[in-house]
């Protein structure tokens, strides 16, 4: 079974898949394809909790080994967004990637569970589009808050999807009609249940959270004006488009874009002029743009 969440008629409403016809619990219909639906998330999460790696192709691709367990970062759910919404790119950044993934939306509390309970505790599966900043890589690496976390770079949708099998299914990113990301949920090093376990061992997950389980390969750069849809077998296709942003990342305060070898080594992945050669160099501190607010430094 497929839910959605849509406005219809000024509300909210919860509506059930049926073929190609979407249909409300009074019984009303409308096409899946309506131009006046306006999609929303397929639920309304507390959190928004990231695996970096998991598909083996991505790894290769950077050459890299995985950890002996996943790493993690979070989302705000400030950058939720939706099926057929618009994913802003500011005025003064450059390096904007998609990331094609499968989500896992929570159904039940889980807290200290095994492997084998966290089934019980998924509500289903819908698909996510792990959009990134990379221009912000130079100081947030490791959090990856502002790289992630930026307004509208969390589209999921456009359904939830229960009882879904998630082995053996591909995973396939198109940019303007063209496949760019070919992958599949059997590269994946840990599977669903495993994350869920993961996560719960000490944060408690509650209804309606949300994970993100990685993407394959070839995450690149997208520029205004492209539309990227994710398709996932048995999940459907989540489609945005990018939009510029009408005003540049302020300079009074916080870290700037740059577009150093840790943001082009990143953002490029596997077309990165030095990857398989060197690692890329870091910027000294006092090289990288400096806001127009100067910390205050005690005398």
């Amino acid at each position: 079974m497929e839910y959605r969440r849509i406005i219809l008629d000024g509300a909210v409403v919860e509506v059930t898949r049926r073929g190609d016809t979407l249909v409300t619990p009074d019984g009303r219909r409308v096409a899946i394809d309506d131009d006046t639906v306006t999609h929303l998330p397929p639920t309304t999460p507390s959190k928004i909790l990231c695996c970096h790696l998991n598909h083996v192709s991505r790894v290769r691709e950077f050459g890299i080994s995985l950890p002996p367990a996943p790493t993690w970062f979070q989302k705000p759910v400030s950058s939720l967004n939706a099926h057929t919404g618009a994913v802003v790119r500011p005025a003064n950044c450059h390096y904007l990637n998609y990331e094609g993934e499968v989500a896992i939306v929570i159904g039940a509390t889980a807290r200290n569970i095994t492997v084998a309970d966290a089934p019980s505790r998924i509500a289903g599966y819908t698909i996510a589009n792990d959009f990134g900043l990379h221009d912000f890589r130079d100081t947030d690496a490791g959090s990856m808050l502002r790289v992630k976390g930026a307004d509208t770079l969390c589209p999921i949708g456009p359904g939830l999807v229960t009882d879904w099998d998630f082995h053996h299914k591909y995973l396939h990113t198109y940019v303007n009609g063209v496949l760019r990301q070919d992958g599949s949920t059997d590269e994946m090093a840990w599977d669903m249940h495993y994350l869920v376990a993961d996560l719960a061992r000490l944060i408690t997950l509650v209804p309606g959270d949300v994970i993100l389980t990685g993407t394959p390969a070839l995450s690149r750069p997208v520029e205004p004006g492209d539309v990227v849809s994710v398709e996932v077998q048995g999940l459907g296709v989540l489609t945005n488009h990018v939009v510029a942003g009408p005003e540049p990342v302020s300079d009074e305060v916080g870290a700037q874009p740059t577009a150093s070898e840790e943001v082009l080594s990143t953002a490029l992945g596997g077309d990165w002029e030095y990857r398989g050669q060197r690692p890329p160099r870091p910027t000294a501190r006092e090289n990288l743009p400096s806001p127009r607010v100067a910390p205050r430094v005690n005398s």
